[in-house]
């Protein structure tokens, strides 16, 4: 059954090719499509387009749909070409005649912008939960570690002294800009597009307000053609905030690849959390971190691709639109997984100190020893030559000696402004 059904069939090939994988992608949006089916069957019945029976007869039929979807008994077949088509049929097939009333002053266009809009925010929420429980255990093993010293790295070279704490919660802090954008995309996935129809509006009455408040959006997508307009403009908003998340696991993972290694030998995880190799027994391998660092990365290219796909069309709905829907919901699942399998892995890392006695890292104290003589009076460029001519002689032997203090250094991690800058923004 198809919405747009005239009363003959079209080619197998053509129905093959554009209806693509919508049914099984469509089976993630059914709760949304039966909240957008009753919100828009109460407006109807409100400007009186469905008498009070026709309207309790449409919300039980919907009821009854929505209990096969908590079931997992809900299915799209193949003679369906989306869920709109499959969830009007059966309320029909339920209901009778008020059933084929349900799409009264709407269009397939504004019926999958309401879901798709529902269906972000919902992930939106549940990627913020994840990233809220990343967070605190970041926070947890900086504080936990916070006295543990570790190299800082500049080009790649021994630089300065960090420590695990520094690390951790810096990863912690750049988690917060992250969900800034993230809570933008939600901010624009927070508007009403119903009643936009084919993307200029209708000659029914409708109430759009009513909808707004009764699918609990904060406001209306008032201009019908801004409303239509926003498909592909929420996905690349939402993408953006996705890719900026995957961006700071994607450099973690690449650092923990790197400090895992027998060169440095900074971390390390329990054997059954690592894997091995078909010919050589000594290894341990990262490769959660390896695929971590790859899915992000794939990630972060997800706001291009939704770019080439939406790029210079022009105003009005085009097919092209529906590529979308994989690309995006790909792309939060990979998300999720990524998030929720870093927390698993941090709550098992093993946080190692013994690698400092290495003298390859006494160099990372040279500037420690020339803010050392500048404290007692030497100007700095005479210090910094003093020190630099004991490297190039061999002679620098360093002091070993950590004094920071200012806010958001080793010595002041800051943890609990951080939390609470954390807190902030989630109000």
């Amino acid at each position: 059954m198809k919405l747009w059904d005239k009363g003959y069939t079209i080619d197998n090939v053509v129905d093959k090719f554009t209806v693509g994988n919508d049914r099984v992608l469509d089976l993630k949006l059914v709760e949304y499509d039966i909240q957008g089916n009753c919100a828009h069957a109460k407006m109807l019945n409100h400007i009186g387009v469905l008498s009070d029976q026709e309207l309790d007869d449409i919300l039980s039929g919907l009821k009854t749909i929505q209990a096969t979807v908590d079931n997992g008994t809900f299915v799209i077949e193949d003679s369906f070409e989306d869920v709109h088509s499959k969830v009007e049929f059966e309320l029909t097939r339920l209901i009778g005649e008020a059933g084929k009333k349900i799409h009264t002053a709407r269009s397939r266009n504004d019926q999958v912008l309401v879901d798709l809009h529902l269906y972000a925010k919902n992930e939106i929420n549940e990627i913020t939960l994840l990233v809220n429980q990343l967070f605190e255990r970041m926070l947890s093993l900086a504080e936990e570690h916070k006295e543990v010293l570790m190299p800082g790295y500049t080009h790649m070279q021994v630089a300065m002294p960090s420590s695990f704490g520094l690390w951790f919660s810096g990863y912690a802090e750049c988690l917060i800009d992250d969900l800034y954008l993230m809570n933008a995309a939600y901010k624009i996935c927070n508007q009403n597009p119903l009643g936009s129809a084919a993307g200029y509006g209708s000659s029914f009455p409708i109430d759009r307000l009513m909808t707004t408040k009764l699918l609990g959006f904060e406001t209306l997508k008032y201009n019908v053609i801004a409303a239509q307009m926003s498909r592909g403009k929420m996905e690349k908003s939402l993408a953006f905030a996705m890719a900026s998340v995957a961006g700071t696991l994607s450099r973690f993972a690449a650092d923990i690849c790197l400090y895992m290694s027998q060169n440095f030998n900074f971390i390390g995880f329990p054997k059954e959390l690592t894997t091995g190799s078909s010919i050589m027994p000594h290894k341990k391998n990262p490769d959660v971190f390896e695929l971590m660092r790859a899915k992000c990365n794939k990630i972060q290219n997800l706001p291009s691709e939704i770019m080439m796909i939406t790029n210079n069309l022009t105003v009005g709905y085009h097919r092209d639109f529906q590529l979308l829907k994989e690309s995006l919901m790909g792309g939060i699942d990979e998300l999720k997984n990524c998030l929720d399998v870093c927390d698993f892995m941090l709550k098992h890392i093993e946080i190692k100190s013994d690698f400092l006695d290495n003298d390859m890292y006494n160099f990372m104290y040279t500037v420690e020893d020339v803010n050392k003589l500048v404290i007692e009076g030497v100007p700095f460029r005479e210090a910094y030559q003093i020190i630099g001519e004991k490297v190039l002689n061999d002679s620098y032997v360093p002091t070993k000696e950590v004094r920071h203090s200012h806010e958001g250094s080793i010595g002041n991690l800051c943890l609990e402004e951080i939390r609470e800058k954390f807190r902030s923004i989630k109000e």
